[in-house]
Formats: structure tokens, sequence, C-alpha cells
């Protein structure tokens, strides 16, 4: 099938930001006396917007977290990818080849709309993206359910089943897959064996811009009028 739109989560998959997030997540929990290893973090968070991690962490520990930890833990968060976030390698390649075969391109992601932008801007993608963001704030039900997806596919006007998604958690990959979306995993900081409900599994970016000539054909020109 021949792709008409590609629809990119963000963290893991447009910015290096998912290490950094579940570190400082981490972190943050373990000085609220939720002791939470990095790897806990992973297993338990990746991929959820921040209420959902939130309400998680209630149901697995019981621990009623202080009503400013949300303030707390952004400014950490942010303050991290101040110093340290960087782009996915191999982002400006993938992108460029979407450019250069006319195919459209969006962020769908269950950060906040600020959060995507914020990121975006700190790894010089906001030029490309930042006009392009649907954020969870701007749906009733963030991933797993097809809301974010969906939004996308209608802002752009192409039917779902003509999306390609690139997602790196299993949240996402059902987000999709409930969409009616082709979706790719992206095993990066994910185990494969968490993206094995994805069309695919890649294992970086490059492998994706190899594969855009054959998902994603490039718009045919308009018909010259007699």
């Amino acid at each position: 099938m021949s792709h008409q739109l590609v629809v990119f989560d963000n963290s893991g998959v447009l910015v290096d930001s998912e290490t950094l997030g579940n570190r400082v997540l981490a972190e943050a929990l373990t000085a609220e006396g939720v002791p939470t290893p990095f790897a806990d973090a992973v297993e338990h968070y990746l991929g959820k917007s921040f209420a959902d991690v939130l309400d998680t962490v209630r149901r697995r520990t019981g621990t009623p977290l202080p009503d400013d930890f949300g303030a707390r833990f952004h400014a950490r968060l942010f303050a991290a990818f101040e110093r340290e976030l960087a782009p996915m390698p191999g982002v400006h390649d993938v992108l460029d080849e979407l450019d250069a075969r006319g195919v459209p391109y969006c962020v769908a992601s269950n950060d906040t709309t600020d959060r995507i932008r914020v990121t975006l801007g700190l790894t010089g993608l906001a030029p490309r993206l930042a006009d392009r963001v649907i954020g969870a704030d701007q749906v009733a039900r963030p991933k797993p359910a097809p809301d974010l997806f969906l939004r996308a596919a209608a802002h752009h006007g192409v039917a779902p089943e003509r999306c390609l998604v690139v997602e790196d958690s299993a949240r996402g990959v059902a987000a999709a897959r409930a969409a009616g979306a082709t979706v790719l995993g992206l095993a990066v900081l994910t185990p494969r064996a968490r993206l094995a409900d994805a069309h695919r599994v890649l294992g970086s970016l490059a492998e994706l811009r190899a594969l855009i000539p054959s998902l994603c054909a490039a718009p045919r020109p308009p018909e010259a009028r007699p």
C-alpha cells in the first residue's frame, strides 16, 4: 500500500528523550519515597501520558504524590532537556527523504503540545515540525486509544489506513492499530518483543529511510489541461 501521511511519535522517535525522561522520572519518584530503578520506569511508564503515569504510580504503589509533583518533575525534566537533549540519529535524513518525495508528515504524541514543541525547539526540529503537532491535550483519550492518529488523519484529509505511523511504545502501536493505520515499531530503547504487534519492527531510523520509497510513493503530478 502507498501511504499518504507519515505520523511520528515524538519521544524516542524524533527526539532522544525517552532515556532522559525515564531517568528523571525514576529519580523524582524515588525522591518521593517510591523507589524506582530506571528499568522499572521504562517497563511501567514508557509511552504513557503524564496523567497515566500518575495513575499507574497510585495503582502500583498506593503512594499519593504531592499536588506539586508534576510541576517539580517537569521543571527538572526541562532542565535536563536543555543540557542534554538531541534529535534521534538519522531523523533529518528521514525528513529529507519525505520532503524530496512530497510526502506530508506530522507528530502525534502522548506528551502535551507544549512539551512536544519545547523538545522540537531544543533539538533544532521546530522549523520542520512545530506547526505539525498533535498532543495528548488536544484529544479526549491518549494512546492506546486511537484518537491522536484519527485526528492526524482527519486534519490532513487522509484515510487512517493510508497513514504510516512510527512508534516506540506498545501503547503507541496499539493506538495505531486501533486507528487502522500501518505501524512501524522503532526498537531503540524499547525491547523488540514489546513492539511485536507492529506490522514491522525496525532498529533505527536509517532502516526507515531505506523503506520510504516502497512505503510512500511520491504524489502523482496533476495532469496537464488540454
